[in-house]
């Protein structure tokens, strides 16, 4: 299930019924308040929020999201009319995974949902577990400690990270980077990147060291000090 919130009557009927016709079963809601009381009923398996609401900003409804238990995993699209590098980065650091903005092709926007739903970590894989000192990331629990502190991540984060410490000593550049967790490139690619590095070493405090960057190349997971 794909939930979308958007106002604009005319975009919410033509996502939802596009998706619909692709084999995926979506639901538009045109307040947040619509939005708020579905969700106490069923949890989606990814969210599609524009920024400029009624009642509510996207932005505070995606912060909200991210402290909840059940949906701070859960992978968010933002569809904005702002498309600017700015609100672009914006959106990306508030803790969204993909930021489309419109006017967008539909297909591309299936796409790239899709892209989404398949990084989402439902896949019945086997567990895979990385520990660095006092960092430990369990791949299939979408668990990530420091210590005794359970740091809650992005998916985009967690890919980031996942995909830094199952290569370990690997240098990534920031376009390798792009391609392998987000699938497609778009305006302001290397700055989306440094975004996602600085938020995710913020997250993790001292384990974050472990995320180096090499001069004029991009990123790599390095050993304890």
């Amino acid at each position: 299930m794909i939930y979308l919130v958007e106002d604009d009557e005319s975009i919410r009927e033509l996502v939802v019924y596009t998706l619909n016709s692709q084999g995926m079963e979506a639901e538009g809601f045109g307040t947040p308040s619509d939005f708020w009381k579905a969700l106490e009923n069923k949890v989606p398996d990814l969210i599609l929020l524009d920024i400029m609401l009624p009642e509510e900003d996207g932005l505070d409804i995606l912060a909200k999201l991210r402290k909840k238990s059940d949906t701070k995993n859960l992978p968010i699209a933002m569809l904005t009319a702002k498309g600017s590098e700015y609100d672009t980065v914006k959106g990306l650091d508030s803790g969204a995974d993909d930021y489309i903005p419109k006017p967008f092709r539909m297909m591309e926007l299936v796409s790239r949902i899709k892209a989404l739903l398949r990084r989402s970590g439902k896949t019945g894989q086997a567990d895979k577990e990385y520990s660095i000192d006092g960092l430990y990331v369990s791949q299939k629990k979408h668990q990530v400690k420091v210590g005794d502190r359970e740091v809650v991540l992005t998916l985009k984060e967690f890919e980031l990270l996942l995909l830094l410490l199952s290569n370990p000593g690997i240098v990534f550049t920031r376009a390798q980077l792009l391609d392998k967790i987000w699938g497609y490139q778009f305006d302001g690619e290397s700055r989306t990147v440094d975004v996602h590095i600085r938020t995710l070493r913020q997250k993790l405090g001292e384990a974050g060291r472990y995320i180096e960057t090499v001069r004029g190349m991009g990123y790599k997971i390095g050993g304890p000090s």
